[in-house]
C-alpha cells in the first residue's frame, strides 16, 4: 500500500529541493564566511601579492606615460578588519616600490570622504598621489571603482596594476593586471 505525502512533508521536500537548486546554481550564502586569524590572512595576502614587485620592475622597463597603480583601502591598503588604521605590510611595500620606480599611487575607494581617506593612508605610511571615492549617484562599489579608474585613465594615467580584496574591486577593467587579496566570501567588509 502506498501512502500519499502529507502537506508538511511536501513543504519540507519543496524547501530542501529549493536549497539544493540554489546551491547547485552557485547562489551566495545568506551570510559571509568567518575570516581566518590575522596571521593566516597575512599569509594569504602574501600569496596574492606574490610577484607584484617583479611585475612592476618589468612594467617600468616597458615604459609608458603616467604609469600608476590603483589601490583599494579597506582590508587592502589598511588592515581594517584586524588592525584598523594599520598598513597591510605587503601592500605598503608594493606601493613604496611603485613610488621608487616613478609610478603614481592612486586610490579608488567606496568611501565618500576622500580627504579623510588620504589622511588615513598617509598616517599609515603611504605616499598617495590621488584619491577617488564614492559620489552621489554611484549605485555600488563596483560602479564607484570603475568610474574612478575611468577618470584616472581619462587623465592620462596608465593603470598598470589594480589591487583590491573584493570582486567588485576588479570589475570593469581600465587596468593591465589585478592583484586580488582574499575577502573570504565577504567576511572582510
Amino acid at each position: 500500500m502506498t501512502t500519499s505525502a502529507t502537506p508538511r512533508s511536501r513543504h519540507r521536500a519543496f524547501f530542501l529541493g529549493a536549497i539544493a537548486l540554489c546551491l547547485a546554481a552557485g547562489a551566495a550564502p545568506a551570510h559571509a564566511a568567518t575570516p581566518p586569524s590575522k596571521s593566516q590572512w597575512l599569509s594569504d595576502v602574501t600569496t596574492a601579492m606574490s610577484g607584484s614587485s617583479s611585475y612592476l620592475d618589468s612594467r617600468a622597463q616597458q615604459g609608458g606615460s603616467k604609469l600608476s597603480v590603483v589601490l583599494d583601502i579597506d582590508n587592502t591598503s589598511l588592515e581594517t578588519y584586524y588592525s584598523p588604521g594599520t598598513a597591510t605590510p605587503q601592500v605598503l611595500e608594493f606601493a613604496q616600490h611603485a613610488k621608487k620606480l616613478g609610478f603614481k599611487v592612486l586610490v579608488a575607494t567606496y568611501r565618500s570622504d576622500t580627504a579623510g581617506a588620504k589622511k588615513d593612508l598617509e598616517a599609515a605610511g603611504y605616499s598617495i598621489d590621488g584619491v577617488c571615492g564614492q559620489v552621489t549617484g554611484d549605485s555600488g562599489p563596483a560602479v564607484t571603482k570603475q568610474r574612478c579608474r575611468q577618470q584616472y585613465a581619462a587623465a592620462g594615467y596608465t593603470i598598470t596594476a589594480n589591487v583590491g580584496n573584493r570582486p567588485t574591486d576588479m570589475q570593469g577593467g581600465n587596468y593591465e593586471r589585478g592583484f586580488q587579496l582574499p575577502d573570504y566570501d565577504g567576511g572582510l567588509s
